[in-house]
């Protein structure tokens, strides 16, 4: 018999490794269908322009140590929670920038992206993808956890 702790974990660890590998799939398909923006200046200046077309905006949780960068955070939650924004935070930034590189084939690579806010829009079509990651929020809001987190794993 399962030790009911392991078992909860392991069923945990599955479930995050699904929604993960949910995120990876839906971030690729909206870089390649050109609904990806990429960067907090980026997805300021989207959010301001046209709120309505996001349909969920990924921040970064690995640099938690930066000030400034968590201020802007602060404002971009905000606003997100404010227009109805679904949002993530999501560890494993470098796994991130591994996966979106393998299809940027216009990317300069001099110039690194900033993968610290990503925003989805696409509200034409509803890809099951987005509505893994949505339900995944949906259920960890529910668990008091306010802003969702996910880790992506290493390959």
């Amino acid at each position: 018999m399962i030790p009911a702790g392991n078992f909860v974990s392991s069923v945990m660890e599955n479930r995050m490794r699904s929604v993960g590998l949910a995120l990876e799939e839906l971030l690729l398909t909206a870089q390649k269908q050109d609904c990806l923006t990429v960067g907090i200046y980026e997805s300021a200046k989207l959010l301001n322009a046209d709120p309505d077309s996001v349909v969920l905006c990924v921040l970064a949780a690995d640099d938690e140590d930066d000030v400034a960068l968590q201020i802007h955070f602060t404002l971009l939650r905000s606003f997100c929670c404010d227009n109805g924004i679904t949002i993530l935070r999501v560890s494993g930034v470098p796994r991130l920038g591994q996966l979106l590189a393998a299809v940027d084939a216009n990317s300069n690579a001099e110039e690194p992206k900033d993968l610290h806010c990503m925003l989805v829009t696409n509200p034409q079509a509803e890809h099951r993808r987005l509505q893994e990651v949505g339900i995944y929020c949906q259920e960890s809001r529910r668990m008091n956890q306010w802003v969702p987190e996910l880790v992506l794993q290493e390959r």
